[in-house]
């Protein structure tokens, strides 16, 4: 049994998987990306070349920095995407849940969001710091719209924080985005996937143009490497997160399902490439005002629709 669950989160849907998946998910965004601004972009395997390239670089370490927070931050990190990456592969692939996995996945992705902070802050940068102190800022802000956005799926599916049983719901009753609760929600889980995965136009804490990689800035080597390995499993996690709450999950029981499945899921990717390259990155001032006016009251008024049935 030990080695059945050390397959699952070291190979498959774990580590391996979703660190290959996110690889290859990264360069069609890259690729897309270059497209729309008359580039050719990378060759295919350019982020392997990129983190394998990390993996053998040197570590800068910043001179009287609390090297401990400096140096586990991006380990904490690595570690909580790659959890989360198992539990949702579970669920996606095998319609096994773990108990209350949806709220375990809840901590696991602001753990990523607190290491980011962390790390960023432990530099003594001042860039650093001021992406650590706007990664706070979009926790706070976009983490409310996120849990509303969560709570539609557990309230329509008999109020079950288990995302077995959130499928077998829809395999009963119909997907959760087929209702008026379901479509708000859905949209709002997009924006709010958009905003964790510091994707543009939320891309505020790293802002590459700005503050140059912010709380990433000082990071280098192996360090380095498991940051931009853990962005890249996200590209894994949270679509099919997404696809699992409101369009049914994963159906592998015949060629015609399995390629259904793989639609929803690049589906929900296409779309956060499409809002990436559409809109550009909006001031933090602007992001809060966002989530607090007008995400978060959406995403209330689908969980209220929920309760009532709609």
């Amino acid at each position: 049994m030990f080695l059945e669950y050390l397959f699952y989160v070291l190979v498959f849907p774990g580590f391996l998987f979703a660190s290959v998946l996110g690889l290859i998910v990264g360069w069609v965004e890259r690729k897309v990306s270059a497209k729309v601004q008359f580039r050719v972009g990378p060759p295919f395997f350019q982020n392997f070349y990129d983190v394998f390239k990390l993996m053998g670089k040197e570590i800068v370490l910043i001179k009287n920095s609390p090297y401990f927070l400096f140096i586990i931050a991006p380990i904490i990190a690595f570690a909580s995407v790659t959890i989360t990456a198992t539990l949702v592969g579970m669920s996606f692939f095998y319609q096994v849940g773990f108990g209350a996995d949806l709220l375990f996945i809840i901590y696991l992705t602001v753990i990523y969001s607190v290491s980011l902070i962390i790390g960023g802050s432990s530099t003594g940068n001042i860039y650093s710091s001021i992406g650590a102190g706007r990664e706070m800022k979009m926790v706070l802000s976009d983490e409310v719209a996120f849990i509303l956005v969560l709570l539609v799926p557990i309230i329509k599916a008999g109020y079950t924080i288990n995302l077995a049983q959130i499928i077998n719901f829809q395999a009963n009753n119909g997907m959760i985005i087929g209702s008026a609760s379901g479509i708000i929600a859905f949209i709002i889980g997009i924006i709010c996937v958009q905003a964790k995965m510091g994707m543009q136009p939320f891309d505020i804490a790293e802002a590459e143009t700005e503050i140059v990689e912010g709380p990433l800035m000082e990071y280098s080597g192996p360090l380095l490497a498991f940051w931009k390995l853990s962005h890249y499993i996200m590209y894994v996690f949270f679509p099919m997160l997404l696809v699992i709450l409101f369009w049914g999950g994963a159906n592998l029981n015949s060629v015609g399902n399995v390629i259904a499945s793989i639609a929803k899921y690049l589906l929900v990717v296409v779309l956060l490439i499409l809002i990436k390259n559409t809109n550009p990155r909006v001031r933090i001032d602007t992001a809060l005002k966002f989530f607090w006016k007008y995400a978060s009251p959406l995403a209330f008024i689908a969980v209220i629709l929920a309760i009532l049935g709609a």
